[in-house]
């Protein structure tokens, strides 16, 4: 007999990958494919999303999951994570006219004009997020640049749609992806018409939104050609990677998740839509209906680390012998080593999220002393990127308590998931930088596994959450003094670093649209009723 598995398909910044789980919530086998996104020439920061390249990335790593299952598995029912705020434009007959990443930050010029209009106020009131990297500025820029694209667009679709419009013909979107466009209104959970008319994109061409789980439709026969999964096989609405994250641990209001990966998603789930009133973190729809995920975002925390091993630790790639031994294991090897403060060297990389004015500094590491290498060797420069990273969060979650009254950290925990959290050190820097126990998931694939629970919810079976922590680690009074010191001492060499831009040092990143200079424009509630 045949087992039936749940496959998540998982269309990434860096690689689509396919995962299939067991109803047990094992993961049975897994394959991905890497890819990158071109520039866009004469439009400096934008990206292109290469639909034909990706689906054959998409393709091929779900055909190496089904011949690896052979006659044992089944695949049961499908459904589909990604990288949010990408979208996919099509014409009358579902061929693909445009796309992008998230990463596409061409539409600065746009963006400054939603900001100028009082566009972007709107959209924040409305839809929960700025106008840096999602889909209204970048609208405006098709209009100007290529405007025969939006004359003959019929859908639209964000990027995890587009892979069930690939396997379905069927063009639909779910909340918390569709809320990534910044075009939701988040109370209604469905498309704002008034912020697709005043951004200019027809309102008949956003989809259908059906709540995640649901069944939208079943392999072609054309798809099941070239992934191998049977026609017929049911298609089930997944969603954007953090939310899914969410889903998977069963994340609760009342105790905070970091999401760590490429980039750190600091969140908290509410059963009220809350909208920060001085703009700084951004609020998405989350999985279940009546609930939302508020989120301060770390940018490439987890980037950093891969850089600075390749760049500068060779011998931890040549050292590492299996899983169970990475290049960074060895690396946090040599931080631990160092004590809390990382004996001065400091990584100022991104700031605490300012959604409407997030100025970045140039890269930097300062504080090091080149005559003592012992001292502040590459150990302490690795625990300055993961110090770096926690003191965001740490902020981050000082301002989810402060727009939720407390309710976002009530519990006194915070839930550690993704790829970063199967590092010994960095649970533990987290603990003593915030004072909270850090209960660490082990769940490294929490997003896939998010889609895979979606994906057999939409065929009547419960696959259990990943919610017991595999350790949680509580922080010594002593070190959290520590670090209350190290993360004042780090705050003031941030503000201080911000020169080297103006003295003409590329930053790390400055989102378009973001305002020239401080001050954003307070709302007057925090909470924002969902009945309209």
């Amino acid at each position: 007999m045949t087992a039936p598995v749940y496959l998540a398909i998982d269309a990434g910044t860096g690689s689509a990958r396919a995962l299939a789980f067991d109803a047990a919530g094992f993961l049975v086998t897994h394959a991905h494919r890497e890819w990158s996104h071109a520039a866009v020439d004469g439009h400096p920061g934008g990206t292109v999303f290469d639909t034909e390249g990706g689906w054959r990335a998409v393709a091929g790593a779900v055909r190496e999951v089904t011949e690896a299952l052979g006659d044992a598995y089944v695949v049961a029912s499908i459904a589909a994570s990604s990288m949010r705020e990408g979208f996919v434009l099509y014409d009358e007959a579902g061929r693909e006219l445009w796309a992008c990443p998230n990463t596409d930050g061409r539409a600065r010029r746009e963006a400054d004009e939603l900001l100028a209009d009082g566009t972007a106020d709107d959209i924040y009131r409305i839809a929960g997020d700025w106008v840096s990297i999602t889909a209204p500025a970048r609208i405006r820029w098709i209009a100007r640049h290529e405007p025969d694209v939006l004359t003959r667009a019929r859908h639209f679709g964000m990027l995890s749609d587009w892979v069930a419009t690939r396997l379905t013909g069927e063009f639909t979107t779910e909340p918390t992806c569709g809320s990534s466009s910044a075009l939701f209104d988040l109370a209604e959970r469905t498309w704002s018409h008034e912020l697709a008319e005043r951004v200019g994109i027809d309102p008949r061409i956003l989809p259908d939104v059906v709540e995640c789980g649901t069944r939208i439709g079943s392999v072609t026969p054309e798809a099941a050609g070239t992934t191998g999964i049977p026609a017929g096989t049911p298609v089930i609405a997944g969603g954007a990677d953090t939310q899914l994250a969410l889903h998977a641990i069963d994340a609760q209001r009342g105790r905070p998740t970091i999401v760590g990966g490429t980039f750190w998603q600091t969140t908290s789930v509410s059963d009220e839509l809350v909208i920060d009133p001085e703009r700084r973190l951004r609020t998405l729809c989350h999985v279940q209906p009546g609930h939302w995920m508020i989120e301060g975002i770390g940018f490439l925390s987890g980037l950093a680390m891969r850089w600075f091993r390749d760049a500068f630790c060779p011998d931890a790639v040549a050292s590492a012998g299996d899983e169970e031994c990475s290049a960074f294991d060895i690396m946090e090897r040599w931080a631990s080593e160092v004590a809390p403060g990382s004996n001065g060297v400091l990584a100022l990389l991104a700031d605490t999220m300012q959604a409407d004015a997030w100025h970045h500094t140039a890269p930097t590491f300062t504080g090091f002393d080149i005559s003592d290498q012992g001292l502040t060797g590459r150990g302490a420069f690795v625990r300055a990127i993961e110090e770096a990273a926690a003191y965001v969060a740490r902020d981050h979650l000082r301002i989810l308590a402060e727009i939720t009254s407390g309710a976002a950290t009530a519990g006194g925990q915070v839930t550690f998931t993704g790829g970063s959290s199967a590092g010994r050190l960095w649970p533990e820097i987290i603990a003593g930088t915030t004072g909270l126990d850090v209960r660490v998931t082990p769940a490294p694939e929490a997003t896939s596994y998010g889609a895979a629970r979606l994906a057999a919810q939409g065929v009547g079976v419960d696959l259990v959450p990943m919610s017991a922590p595999e350790r949680t680690i509580t922080a010594d009074p002593g070190v959290v003094a520590q670090y209350d010191h190290a993360a004042e001492r780090w705050h003031r060499a941030y503000a201080a670093s911000r020169a080297l831009v103006s003295a003409g040092v590329d930053p790390l990143f400055v989102p378009p649209g973001a305002a020239r200079a401080a001050g954003p424009t307070a709302h007057t509630s925090t909470t924002v009723s969902a009945a309209r």
